[in-house]
């Protein structure tokens, strides 16, 4: 089974432009994510929209893959990606292009959950330490089938633990928080950027909505590590701490 990793990376986040070319201990955060990557994979590209992004990847011997600037979701990117590659691959691995410390373990669960023919999407999920995260409606949940395949994606508190005080909730049910790494099937990849936008999917402001809603399989990989992604400049403060704390 051949599989690629594709980075999505845009210039223009609203809350922190130009996130992937920001330094994070003198790298390149877009640098750190590709050097992680590569610990497990042998072919890792990043698909962007911007030449500033582009001029970075390959000052530092990666692959850039120009897209187009409309797309709605890193899956679109991806997606655009793989087709201009002519890529054989079996699998894609669409790894976020903020976050650096992707782990060697999240990669490889992901790439072990294709071993099983039904899994046609895969993702990870992590349980969480305290109920007062679980009921951040940014921290989306994952509820599981007995096979370990996502029934449902919700900012919700779910399930509704009856007759427990919320103090008691955590011991109840293992409530999974999702980890927003995603790997596809080439040809189911191809299939799920055809879909029109479903209505769970618009309800919950969530894109893993539209796939479960028409039809398709995720399995969820459970992990332990936690994911320090960066969405504005005090998360990338934060990142550097947790850098120093690796060194």
């Amino acid at each position: 089974m051949k599989t690629i990793a594709i980075i999505p990376a845009r210039y223009g986040s609203s809350r922190f432009p130009g996130k992937p070319l920001a330094l994070l201990g003198g790298k390149p955060v877009i640098e750190r994510v590709v050097r992680q990557a590569e610990k497990v994979l042998d072919e890792v590209y990043v698909a962007t929209d911007d030449n500033r992004i582009a001029q970075c990847v390959e000052s530092f011997g990666g692959y850039p893959i120009m897209t187009r600037a409309d797309h709605q979701s890193g899956t679109d990117r991806v997606c655009e990606a793989l087709d201009k590659l002519g890529s054989d691959a079996d699998v894609v691995i669409n790894i976020q292009g903020d976050e650096p410390f992707v782990n060697r373990s999240q990669l490889e669960t992901l790439i072990s959950s294709f071993e099983s023919p039904e899994t046609q999407i895969a993702t990870l999920g992590k349980t969480f330490s305290t109920i007062e995260e679980a009921k951040n409606p940014n921290s989306p949940k994952i509820v599981l089938d007995n096979e370990g395949y996502a029934m449902y994606f919700t900012r919700s508190v779910v399930p509704f633990i009856r007759g427990k005080d919320e103090s008691e909730w955590l011991a109840c049910y293992p409530f999974l928080k999702h980890i927003g790494l995603y790997a596809y099937r080439s040809d189911v990849l191809r299939r799920i950027t055809r879909l029109p936008q479903s209505s769970l999917e618009l309800a919950e402001s969530l894109e893993q909505l539209r796939w479960l809603q028409n039809g398709y399989k995720i399995k969820v990989g459970i992990t332990h590590i936690e994911t320090v992604g960066i969405d504005t400049p005090a998360d990338l403060e934060r990142a550097e701490k947790f850098l120093l704390g690796q060194l």
